[in-house]
């Protein structure tokens, strides 16, 4: 009885201490220097904003330049030099009440120097510590260790006598970190040499940095600052990576070294880049022995299986080494370095190994629907390089415009020809530019001119089809006059969704071609084609497999971007076992990601904009390089790999975050989305019937859940069932389902989501949702037991029409549905209905799916 009555006591206790109010000692400002009230009273005018980053502490944090550092404006000096911790406490609330994003603090040296106790030390952080979780829970807090000292100038004996106390500190703050909800930012071991004191190379009286400490600071908390991995994010991930404890300090070097003149080109590449993150090197032939440097090597090693595009990256305290057989190896290279020179200080010391697993990795836009400047076209090439594509499939001629300059016909590009953006098209002169552009870059440009079908736009211009006799002889000479112009080692020649009325026609243009020099491709299913032409495959059908036995093949099937919604983009691409097999052979050449944007648009950019082109590509680079996935074609995380999926969307999401300012880029954080499923409910075909789950409380009396899911977007059963599988086993018509998850929220507050419950295609002319409805199905959303309201659509009911660009009929291009949410955890309730999965015309085809999503 005595032991539960103290048990009950201390429980009491606990339980008073927890939700007791924490409060700032009060001090008299007599107790600090005029410097500490001088930078106070500044800081007063200056005050901080709710999305500022703020690096509070004394001298050694007052003498940087955080904003300059970061090259960063959002992040904030609050450093003074002497301050002790009761001058943080004395001014913490200044910080505080701006509720900042993050806050960075170091302090506690100058304590140790006067005396104080390791644990009063302790005691004044973990209060600083709870009171900012108090009052601005939002806010993320990192305590640094305090740096090693050094006696070694004899300066500061206050100070560099402490080492060991400073120590002890630094692993009291580390053990409470847990209990006191920040994160623990251990500072002291990379600047501790190995007798234990402070690196000599990082400051010269013992205990403040010099510039060289500040850039191994920056290096150190960067992953912090910007929220993303200790390591950096590579994409695609290469075959092999070794880390190292080594360091290569980006302002070291004067030279890349640079022996054989093939790879001028790959030097002067690599020395503009460094030259716009701020550094200048030299590109020469050799350099002073043990100077650091950066070399490109042309030469073979044993390590790489890919002669062609494989090579060897190293990176030691002294070098940076890339090696490879050819020049567009040692491009490859690059293109990792520039990743691993993410903060533009530091590269951390690696052995990487790396070839691709496929040879072709590429990427379509169809700019004959919906023409595109040349520049947005550059954009997404730099995108591909970056990432190691290396194929760019340029699609200019279609049934609405012919863009390819001709000069032989001017017609076919006459204004008076096209059905949309009335006389754009791309001239002799910017085609060149862009197979020069791609040829830099290691991209072949592949032009598709396609025929015999397609051509509607052939036929207006020269007033007869294709395939009559007046068109062959045309189409010929059209034909020749590329070959004349254009150094490109193959073309396409469509032949896809026609009937070949003239079974002479594919052949005799093959042949042409194939005289030429060119190596021909053709969709699959397609025309009637010869053995050498390479077929592209678009489709699949659940009993029937396109490929050819014997004959070489580019996969493209379900990889155009233009049916998937972003968040099912990037699962089904990054999921994919491309070819059927893990990695390419001479018959398996590749992939090639294809964007066909038929509804008409506002802008050229809409097409970006409403189409996930850049998570889409970075999912399909990595795929395409590394090789793997899974058989079949998966919709759902879930179905996948959930681990392999969680490590990509973090590197995906650190890419964009660090590569894609400025670009739209339609992506957010899936993969710690759980959901619970509940259903099948009958509703008799009536998809506005309510059942009991709906009244009351958003998730409370639910029945036992059926399945549990991961993910934003979640497809209970794709349009191309069986093909693709759901996430509703043996979906059947006419029932109802529901799903349930749990947000948290340190803050009360309105907050953005992506809500959705089918993402238009932007092929079909899908008709958009009546007024007051999220769709035609009658689904909705309920959080914390409130109905969500659907959007107010810019044209409710309107009927689809191709000719009439989309506007905010997709969750990731209109505004983000703001919901209030309470502080804690938040309740989420999905009514997903269906009725029929019988579409009403091949343009409305039944995808029945829901999107929920926090949006950043």
């Amino acid at each position: 009885m005595f032991k539960k009555f103290t048990v009950y006591i201390i429980t009491s206790l606990l339980i008073q201490l927890a939700s007791a109010q924490v409060k700032l000692p009060v001090y008299a400002d007599s107790l600090f220097s005029t410097y500490y009230l001088q930078r106070v009273s500044l800081f007063d005018m200056m005050p901080i904003q709710k999305e500022d980053i703020v690096f509070a502490g004394n001298s050694i944090t007052d003498g940087s330049e955080w904003s300059e550092l970061f090259n960063d404006l959002h992040i904030k000096n609050r450093g003074i030099s002497g301050d002790v911790t009761y001058g943080i406490l004395h001014r913490w609330q200044q910080i505080v009440k701006a509720n900042p994003k993050k806050v960075f603090l170091m302090i506690g040296t100058n304590d140790l120097s006067r005396g104080a106790s390791v644990d009063s030390v302790v005691k004044n952080i973990l209060l600083a510590a709870d009171y900012l979780k108090q009052e601005s829970p939002a806010t993320q807090l990192f305590i640094q260790s305090i740096l090693p000292v050094t006696d070694h100038y004899k300066k500061f004996g206050g100070h560099t006598s402490k080492g060991q106390q400073i120590r002890d500190v630094n692993a009291k703050l580390r053990e409470a970190a847990t209990a006191h909800q920040y994160t623990y930012v251990d500072l002291h071991t990379p600047f501790t040499a190995a007798d234990g004191r402070m690196d000599q190379r990082y400051n010269n009286d013992g205990l403040h940095l010099m510039g060289e400490g500040y850039m191994l600071w920056k290096h150190v908390v960067y992953s912090f600052v910007y929220g993303v991995a200790e390591k950096p994010a590579l994409i695609p991930l290469p075959q092999q990576v070794k880390w190292t404890n080594e360091r290569f300090f980006l302002y070291q070097p004067k030279t890349i070294v640079v022996a054989n003149s093939r790879l001028q080109k790959e030097a002067t590449s690599l020395q503009k880049y460094i030259q716009s993150i701020g550094l200048r090197l030299e590109v020469k032939v050799n350099t002073a022995p043990n100077e650091p440097h950066i070399a490109l090597v042309l030469a073979d090693h044993p390590s790489i299986k890919n002669k062609t595009e494989g090579y060897i990256l190293q990176v030691t305290s002294n070098q940076i080494k890339i090696t490879a057989p050819t020049p567009h190896g040692v491009f490859n290279g690059i293109q990792t370095l520039r990743q691993l020179m993410r903060d533009g200080v530091v590269v951390d010391g690696c052995e990487i190994a790396d070839w691709p697993a496929f040879a072709i990795r590429g990427y379509m836009i169809d700019v004959g629907r919906n023409y595109m400047s040349v520049d947005l076209l550059k954009q997404q090439i730099d995108v591909m390089a970056a990432n190691k594509l290396n194929v760019f499939h340029f699609h200019p001629t279609e049934d609405i415009a012919w863009r390819f300059e001709v000069k032989s016909f001017p017609q076919l590009t006459d204004a008076k020809h096209m059905l949309r953006n009335k006389g754009k098209y791309y001239t002799v002169e910017e085609i060149k530019d862009l197979i020069a552009y791609c040829k830099e870059r290691f991209i072949t440009l592949i032009p598709e001119i396609d025929m015999p079908g397609h051509s509607a736009a052939f036929t207006r211009a020269m007033g007869f089809d294709m395939q009559s006799d007046s068109g062959k002889i045309v189409l010929k000479k059209i034909l020749n006059e590329i070959c004349d112009t254009y150094d490109m080692p193959y073309v396409h020649i469509g032949s896809d969704e026609v009937r070949i009325k003239d079974t002479a026609f594919v052949p005799e243009m093959t042949a042409l071609l194939e005289a030429r020099g060119k190596k021909v491709i053709g969709w699959q299913p397609g025309g009637n084609f010869n053995n050498t032409t390479i077929r592209q495959l678009w489709r699949e059908d659940a009993k029937r497999s396109f490929i050819v036995p014997g004959v070489p093949y580019i996969d493209s099937r379900h990889l155009y971007l233009n049916h998937h919604d972003p968040l099912e983009a990037v699962t089904t691409i990054f999921n994919r076992q491309l070819c059927n097999q893990q990695q390419g052979d001479s018959l398996a050449l590749g992939a090639i990601l294809c964007l066909w944007h038929d509804r008409n648009v506002g802008r050229d950019d809409d097409v970006l904009k409403m189409n996930p082109v850049y998570p889409g590509m970075l999912a399909f680079a990595e795929r395409s390089w590394r090789g793997g996935g899974k058989q079949g074609w998966i919709a759902n995380i879930s179905d996948g790999d959930l681990s392999a999926f969680k490590d990509f969307e973090s590197r995906l999401l650190e890419q964009k975050q660090l590569y894609f300012k400025g670009k739209y880029f339609p992506y957010h954080q899936q993969s710690n989305q759980q959901w619970e499923l509940f259903g099948p409910f009958d509703n008799g075909g009536d998809v506005q019937r309510t059942f009991d789950i709906e009244k009351g409380k958003a998730g409370s009396g639910l029945p036992k859940s059926v399945k549990q899911v991961t993910g934003g977007t979640i497809v209970m059963r794709h349009f191309w069932d069986p093909l693709i599988k759901g996430a509703v086993d043996g979906a059947k018509e006419n029932t109802t389902w529901y799903a349930t998850t749990k947000i948290w929220r340190d803050e009360a507050g309105e907050y953005p989501f992506w809500i959705g419950f089918y993402d238009l295609s932007r092929s079909p002319a899908t008709n958009t949702p009546p007024a007051g409805a999220w769709d035609m199905r009658g689904s909705a959303v309920w959080v914390n037991g409130k109905l969500v309201p659907a959007p107010r659509w810019t044209r409710p009911g309107a009927k689809g029409d191709p000719e009439v660009p989309l506007i905010d009929e997709g969750y990731s291009y209109r505004a983000p549905t703001i919901i209030r949410l309470q502080k804690g955890r938040n309740s989420v309730l999905i009514k997903a209905p269906v009725g029929t999965f019988k579409a009403h015309d091949w343009q409305t085809p039944v995808k029945w799916m829901f999107t929920f999503v926090p949006v950043k």
